[in-house]
């Protein structure tokens, strides 16, 4: 996906969001993430947004804080989320395709301002999933496409940092395959006593393979559902569930 389609389905996510947030109530819970309130999520997806934004607009080359989200609640939280959302996109679409800033994941990304742009599309888009499902009703659906985007990001990005917690003691083999995006939708992932290794194809074997639509298993690997299907050491889909948590 090229960076003007994050752009855009940045801005269609988030707008999503603060709609099903606005129709569920800030105080309302979210299944997906039993922990948090609506509240908690604007709180949280609102300064994420605010911070990337920031990052993108300064041209910051290191790490800046994460800010906490305002003591607000009902409608005002939810137009202080759309406020942001609305900062994140204008600053995206307006920096340099020469932009230099800090990055925090070695998914394969042409440039800093790509990186964010897809980063903050697949943020905003799990969370916009986590506000329906406090909405309650049928969820948007997630292109397949993108889906496959955001599990190579998850995969070949996250997990490939050193903070990754699925680890085995020996080392196995999971692949996942997405049947809905192409024949390249398939990875590999070696497991050990180090962050998971990840390449994008079918080589070798697999001690188990998890295999569904891409938009399923895109829920699925960010632990928002069930893998679709598991073939082989079912060990290894419980493995990811239990420690996959960023």
């Amino acid at each position: 996906m090229e960076t003007a389609e994050f752009l855009t389905t940045l801005d269609r996510e988030g707008r999503l969001l603060a709609a099903a947030a606005a129709e569920a109530g800030t105080d309302a819970k979210v299944p997906t993430c039993p922990e948090w309130q609506v509240a908690d999520l604007l709180r949280h997806t609102g300064a994420v947004h605010r911070w990337a934004a920031a990052l993108v607009a300064d041209g910051h080359t290191a790490p800046r804080p994460l800010g906490d989200g305002p003591d607000l609640a009902g409608a005002e939280l939810v137009a202080w989320y759309r406020d942001g959302h609305r900062l994140l996109v204008d600053t995206l679409a307006a920096a340099p395709a020469d932009l230099e800033c800090w990055t925090f994941h070695p998914a394969p990304c042409p440039s800093p301002l790509a990186f964010w742009t897809r980063r903050q599309a697949h943020e905003t888009a799990v969370h916009r999933y986590d506000a329906e499902s406090a909405r309650g009703g049928t969820a948007s659906p997630i292109p397949a496409d993108f889906a496959a985007d955001g599990i190579d990001e998850l995969l070949r990005g996250f997990h490939a940092r050193p903070r990754s917690r699925v680890r085995t003691e020996r080392p196995r083999v999971l692949r996942v395959r997405a049947v809905d995006a192409g024949a390249d939708a398939v990875w590999t992932v070696r497991l050990s006593t180090e962050p998971p290794v990840t390449s994008r194809d079918a080589a070798g074997d697999a001690e188990a393979e998890l295999t569904g639509p891409a938009e399923r298993l895109y829920l699925a690997l960010w632990n928002r559902g069930p893998v679709p299907s598991v073939t082989g050491d079912p060990s290894l889909a419980t493995l990811w569930r239990e420690t996959s948590g960023i």
